[in-house]
C-alpha cells in the first residue's frame, strides 16, 4: 500500500551546493552553481572518473558552507547512471561515511531524500544528526553507456533529452533551517509503454502523474494549495504529456496545475541558444536545479510549500537492446517554508 510519510518539524536543508560543465554554466541557473568547470573533466582522466570527481566535489563544498566536517554525517545516500552506480562509490569512498547506494535512475535524488529524511527521523529527530544526500550525473558517460560515444557524432532524435554534466549534495538535520522536508511519498512502478530510449519524458511521465494524484488524493489536498508542484526532468513531452493526463483525469474540473507545474530538465538550459532537443535529464539535473535556483527560493520564502518529484526511467543498456517497456518512478517530496 502506498503510504506519506510526515514530519511535523520537518527535516532540514542545513547546506547543499551544485557542481556543473560546461552547458549546465551556460544555462538560465548558471549563476546559482557553486563550481562550474567550462571543460567537464574536472581535472580527471575519463568521464567517468570526471562524475566520481563531481560527487567528491559536491559533497565537498556542502561540508564547507554547512561548517561541518565528514565525520558528523550519520549516514549518506548517493546514486547515479553508471552501472552499479560506481561513480557514487569512487567519488564518496574517501569520506569514510556509513553509505547507501541508490538507484532509482533519474529520480534518485528524491528517493534518497525519502531515505535520509527516514533515518533521520528514525533516530528520535535529533538535532545534532546530519544526514547526506549527494547525486550526480555526466553527459559524455551516459551516452557512451546508454547510447553511442560521442564522437561517433549520432544524431538525436527531437524526443531525447540532453543528460545534465552536473551534481548536487544536500546536508539534512532534523527541524532545523527555512526549507524543510515536512512529507515525502515513495512512488509506484508504473509502464509508460515506451521501448525508445529516446523519449524518456513520455515513458516517466505516466509515474508522475500517478504520484500527483495518489498523494492529493491520500492528503485531500489540491494543486491550489501549492505554489510549485515540480517534476525532475521530464523535459517538454513528458510535461506536455503529464498535463494532457491530468486534465483528463480532472475531466474539466478546474485544478491549478499547469499554472503551478515546472520541470528540472526545462531549467536547466536554454531552449534558444543550446541544442538540449527536449531538454534536461540525468541524475544530476533535479539536484542541481534545486540546488542553484528552487531551494534558495524556498529559504527566502519566495516558495512557501512545494513538491518535488524526481522522475526516473528505469532502463538498462540490455533491455533497451532487448526493446523492453522502459518502466517510470516518481517518488514525491514535501518541501515547506518555515521561518
Amino acid at each position: 500500500m502506498q503510504k506519506n510519510l510526515f514530519f511535523p518539524d520537518g527535516i532540514g536543508f542545513h547546506s547543499y551546493a551544485a557542481v556543473g560543465g560546461c552547458e549546465e554554466g551556460r544555462g538560465p541557473v548558471g549563476r546559482g552553481f557553486d563550481l562550474i568547470d567550462d571543460t567537464d573533466r574536472f581535472g580527471a582522466g575519463t568521464w567517468e572518473k570526471a562524475e566520481s570527481e563531481i560527487c567528491r566535489l559536491s559533497l565537498n563544498l556542502a561540508l564547507k558552507k554547512g561548517k561541518i566536517d565528514a565525520g558528523q554525517i550519520s549516514i549518506l545516500a548517493a546514486g547515479d547512471l553508471e552501472n552499479q552506480c560506481v561513480a557514487s562509490a569512487y567519488g564518496l569512498a574517501p569520506f569514510n561515511i556509513p553509505y547507501l547506494g541508490l538507484y532509482g535512475a533519474c529520480s534518485t535524488l528524491t528517493e534518497g531524500l525519502i531515505a535520509v529524511s527516514c533515518h533521520l527521523a528514525a533516530a528520535g529527530g535529533d538535532e545534532g544528526l546530519f544526514g547526506a544526500v549527494v547525486t550526480s550525473s555526466h553527459n559524455a558517460a551516459a551516452e557512451r553507456q546508454f547510447r553511442t560515444p560521442l564522437e561517433y557524432g549520432a544524431q538525436r532524435t527531437p524526443s531525447a533529452q540532453w543528460t545534465a554534466t552536473a551534481g548536487g549534495a544536500f546536508l539534512l538535520r532534523p527541524s532545523h533551517g527555512k526549507a524543510r522536508i515536512t512529507a515525502v511519498m515513495p512512488g509506484r512502478i508504473r509502464d509508460g509503454e515506451v521501448t525508445d530510449g529516446a523519449n524518456m519524458g513520455a515513458a516517466m511521465a505516466p509515474a508522475a502523474a500517478d504520484s500527483i494524484l495518489s498523494y492529493f488524493e491520500k492528503c485531500g489536498e489540491n494543486p491550489e494549495d501549492y505554489d510549485l508542484i515540480l517534476t525532475g526532468d521530464l523535459g517538454r513531452v513528458g510535461s506536455d504529456l503529464l498535463r494532457e493526463i491530468l486534465d483528463e483525469k480532472y475531466a474539466g474540473k478546474k485544478h491549478a496545475l499547469s499554472d503551478r507545474h515546472d520541470d528540472c530538465g526545462l531549467n536547466l538550459y536554454d531552449f534558444d541558444l543550446q541544442d538540449v532537443h527536449a531538454g534536461g535529464s540525468g541524475c544530476g539535473c533535479s539536484a542541481a536545479v534545486l540546488a542553484a535556483k528552487f531551494l534558495p527560493a524556498v529559504e527566502r520564502g519566495e516558495i512557501r510549500r512545494m513538491l518535488l518529484l524526481s522522475t526516473g526511467a528505469l532502463m538498462s543498456p540490455s533491455s533497451i537492446q532487448q526493446k523492453l517497456p522502459i518502466l517510470g518512478i516518481a517518488p514525491l517530496v514535501r518541501i515547506e517554508y518555515r521561518a
